[in-house]
């Protein structure tokens, strides 16, 4: 049996990954990628990147195609486009990558470390009315929190 970590190192030798201030430097001069955040509905309003377009991993393969419910259309039209998926630490938005590159999309990277690295290499962070996270803040929410139960 795969345990998650293990999934997650196969995807990893598939997969190109960004650093967060190389994302930031490659925006300032060759112009944005598509940034797609795969957190949860709850994740993504509490902070995410300004701009970034949110898709949970639950409904990813779905939202890239026409035709569906769940269908995202700036996602749907961004097979041959810079994408850049994001998480909170890199995990999700590694599986969620390696499903967009056997989807067809071309040109796809997952952000190292995630929203905490973005978070601790001074990246900005918006809530979902459009406000600054303080930076200190976002880091608290970004700390895991796993119960004695979960520690197995």
């Amino acid at each position: 049996m795969k345990t998650f970590e293990k999934l997650i190192e196969e995807c990893l030798h598939e997969i190109t990954e960004v650093m967060p201030w190389d994302l930031r430097d490659e925006a300032n001069h060759k112009g944005a990628p598509l940034l797609l955040d795969v957190r949860e509905p709850d994740e993504f309003a509490a902070m995410h990147i300004a701009g970034s377009l949110h898709v949970p991993r639950g409904v990813l393969e779905s939202a890239c195609e026409f035709g569906y419910e769940e269908t995202e259309p700036r996602l749907a039209r961004a097979r041959d486009k810079e994408v850049v998926v994001i998480c909170r630490s890199g995990r999700r938005s590694a599986l969620a990558a390696r499903t967009l590159q056997v989807l067809g999309f071309k040109h796809v990277r997952s952000l190292r470390l995630g929203l905490r690295g973005w978070n601790d290499d001074g990246g900005e962070l918006i809530d979902g009315a459009g406000n600054d996270v303080d930076p200190e803040v976002a880091d608290e929410f970004f700390r895991a929190k796993l119960r004695p139960d979960q520690l197995g």
